[in-house]
């Protein structure tokens, strides 16, 4: 997919629909001068509903879609005819997508699962008719209720991509070299820093026709906690992985530094982080295969699995992949449950509308063609002389 197309954020404007009016109206018939209250219930107002959809793997289909509305639901009619609902509006997205407001950043709900139904926004509940509202001594009600107003809200959908094993390292540390090599994928390679742009998800093949999923993710700077580089735009991505998989160069002049910064960013991002399973990859070892590390030392001072590999020469990769398959093999590591933290949106300024009228709930008088319940302009009709 080219990098242009890859959208995990979106900021759309979702609106349910509102609730028809119950319907005040007296039964009249040739036959029967006194039939009494017949009025319907109004229709249900659309629902604004997000469904998980594993065949999408971006948000590009809701980049210039902005506003997202349901239809209203029908007013009641006489007869006790009931309103027609309104029709839901439904929201496909990518598995791992997570919603927050637009306007508070407060987290509202994720889809995790393909056909996973979640109603963002309820549609209003239609108003009841007057055929509710008889009683012994009132029999013949002239109000009903009007429908429940539409919901609203800016929301904001983050995708945290679904993968068991995330790429961790600094830009040029042979993340995407690595993701070429162990999987069919074909991310850019080059020799300058921030070639990988967006993420980049290969399904990897193991012994006895089993597999796993990993994904490359952009390089991490210090500072990137902050939003230096391409910061928290893509840190967020490496959220869900069941195993983090450290990645630095043999060239590097400090191992141990460049792996304590890439763990303090990811604390900084978001302490849960820490708890996952690790890895380190010592990477590029064909490079200087005379000046190599020791994995062993290496391991007892960071305390965490170490390995040398060489994409290129295939040095080290069948035992990469025994070390990932084992960690991933674990209990513990298959079940993926992270809290989203609040983020960080910016204040929508509030103009005053005042043409707009917030309707009066509950029940009321029936005044829903704008005009005031005057029976003198029925007289002389003959139903009134009957009461």
């Amino acid at each position: 997919m080219p990098s242009n197309n890859f959208i995990d954020y979106v900021k759309i404007y979702c609106r349910s629909g509102k609730g028809g009016a119950g319907c005040m109206h007296l039964h009249r018939a040739k036959y029967v001068p006194k039939g009494g209250p017949d009025g319907g219930d109004g229709g249900r107002g659309g629902h604004i509903i997000l469904v998980g959809n594993r065949n999408l793997w971006t948000l590009l289909h809701l980049k210039y879609q902005k506003h997202i509305m349901a239809t209203d639901g029908g007013r009641g009619g006489a007869s006790r005819s009931y309103g027609k609902d309104g029709e839901d509006k439904i929201i496909e997205v990518p598995c791992g997508t997570v919603v927050y407001d637009g306007d508070t950043g407060d987290f509202i709900c994720e889809v995790k699962e393909h056909g996973e139904r979640v109603i963002l926004l309820s549609g209003g509940r239609g108003g009841l008719g007057n055929w509710h509202f008889r009683t012994a001594t009132n029999q013949a009600p002239r109000y009903a209720q009007p429908g429940e107003p539409a919901q609203e809200r800016n929301v904001i959908l983050q995708l945290k991509v679904l993968a068991d094993v995330g790429l961790v390292g600094f830009p040029n540390a042979g993340k995407s070299t690595l993701l070429s090599v162990v999987s069919a994928a074909k991310p850019e390679i080059a020799d300058y820093p921030f070639t990988t742009l967006t993420p980049n998800l290969g399904i990897v093949s193991y012994r006895d026709n089993r597999s796993f999923c990993m994904a490359d993710i952009p390089g991490i700077i210090e500072g990137a906690a902050e939003g230096k580089g391409l910061g928290l735009r893509f840190l967020r991505h490496i959220e869900r992985n069941a195993v983090l998989l450290f990645m630095v160069p043999a060239t590097s002049e400090d191992i141990h530094k460049e792996y304590q910064i890439l763990l303090g960013e990811l604390e900084k991002y978001n302490p849960q982080l820490l708890s996952k399973a690790r890895l380190l990859a010592i990477t590029k070892c064909d490079v200087q295969p005379d000046e190599l590390p020791d994995p062993d030392t290496l391991s007892s001072t960071l305390g965490l699995p170490v390995v040398l590999i060489s994409s290129v020469s295939g040095m080290g990769i069948p035992t990469l992949k025994d070390m990932l398959w084992e960690e991933l093999s674990k209990e513990q590591n298959q079940v993926i449950e992270i809290s989203h933290a609040p983020i960080e949106v910016e204040q929508r300024i509030v103009l005053d509308n005042t043409d707009d009228e917030e309707e009066e709930q509950g029940t009321i008088y029936l005044n829903e063609v704008e005009e005031e319940w005057d029976l003198n302009k029925y007289e002389g009709i003959g139903w009134d002389t009957q009461r």
